[in-house]
């Protein structure tokens, strides 16, 4: 009777084995095969357009608080008018400026997503003439992860097919998503870390559904007294689960673009590294994780200033090992971009053109 039990045991493990591989053969087909070759093409010419020829993003994606502290910073109301003002000025560069060959992509807010300057164009079509492919962010800010010293996952994966779908079709071409990884006595958790990168490789995978390049953001912040070397520990870490998690999601690599921090000591750190430092841990920390596959990697400036994000990129590129680096490395600044503009500017309409000239310089460094 004993021998017959664990013959009959050994019998049902291998049955369930064998269905448990082929079931898992025919979904992981079924999803590699749910974008077709249209849609692969179509998501690979987006993500170059954006990127070739060393052309990077502005990142115009803040959201109405953000915004309005930055406006307050400048005496200006945080109006609706107001904000479609400022975000026109950035959009309506003469076209003589060339701004197209600088910056291939914008990311936009919801609102400004379906604005309209005041001729009556909508921003889209603006910058489409400019040769500036529109984007959007579509993340909903972060809540706490329970189960953690205050760590943090990104919200907004309920609906947001339907979003994209709609993002789509008023003409975003690609999307981003941020997650916030935090470095401090005993973070980030595994969990915190794993969490946030099947949440961004989810993401990803809708986005492509429906036509979006996703922008991948996990982004290890930049406040802290950690040293150069710690935050590269993290960042390793933090970028091989963001793409396991996008291997296990079946994420087209070629249709894709990563914007993670430049490796750097915390902000409040007494040791400070050169530009020569951060870019050889930035490079290395990326050869060791990111699949030649992604086509770009678009640094955020993560508070830096405008002098030091323009500094350590360059130095990022300078680093001489250039048969390892098969992605292009560029830009998707914020603050980094539009701080000199919203001083030139002041929300003076006679000061339009001097904000311009701004957004021009910076984009050319």
């Amino acid at each position: 009777n004993t021998d017959t039990r664990l013959v009959k045991q050994w019998y049902q493990r291998r049955v369930r084995g064998v269905l448990n591989y082929y079931t898992n053969y025919y979904y992981k087909s079924n999803l590699r095969m749910s974008l077709s070759c249209e849609q692969k093409k179509e998501l690979r010419e987006i993500a170059h357009a954006i990127v070739d020829g060393g052309k990077g993003i502005l990142a115009a994606d803040e959201s109405t608080g953000t915004i309005g502290k930055r406006l307050a910073n400048i005496n200006v109301e945080n109006t609706e008018d107001n904000r479609r003002a400022y975000r026109e000025l950035l959009f309506t560069l003469p076209k003589e400026s060339n701004i197209g060959d600088s910056i291939g992509g914008c990311i936009l807010f919801e609102e400004t997503l379906f604005q309209n300057a005041s001729d009556g164009r909508p921003f889209v079509e603006l910058l489409r003439e400019q040769g500036i492919v529109p984007g959007i962010k579509v993340d909903k800010g972060v809540v706490i992860l329970p189960g953690t010293d205050g760590e943090t996952v990104t919200q907004g994966i309920d609906g947001l097919n339907e979003r994209c779908a709609k993002y789509k079709k008023a003409g975003a071409q690609f999307a981003k998503w941020r997650a916030v990884i935090k470095i401090g006595e005993h973070i980030p958790s595994q969990l915190a870390i794993q969490e946030n990168a099947d949440t961004l490789a989810r993401y990803a995978t809708i986005c492509q559904a429906n036509g979006l390049v996703p922008i991948v953001e996990p982004e290890v912040l930049c406040d802290g007294t950690h040293t150069l070397q710690q935050c590269r520990d993290v960042t390793e870490k933090v970028l091989a689960a963001t793409f396991k998690a996008c291997f296990d999601h079946h994420v087209y690599l070629e249709g894709s673009l990563l914007k993670p921090n430049m490796v750097t000591a915390g902000m409040q750190c007494p040791e400070k590294s050169t530009p020569e430092q951060v870019g050889e841990a930035t490079v290395v920390t990326l050869q060791r994780t990111v699949p030649s596959a992604v086509v770009g990697i678009t640094f955020l400036s993560g508070g830096q200033s405008e002098e030091d994000a323009t500094l350590n990129l360059n130095a990022i590129n300078a680093y001489q090992d250039a048969g390892r680096k098969p992605w292009a490395l560029t830009f998707s600044y914020g603050r980094a971009l539009q701080a000199s503009v919203l001083k030139a500017w002041q929300g003076k309409p006679e000061n339009l053109e001097a904000a311009q000239t701004e957004l021009q310089k910076k984009s050319l460094r």
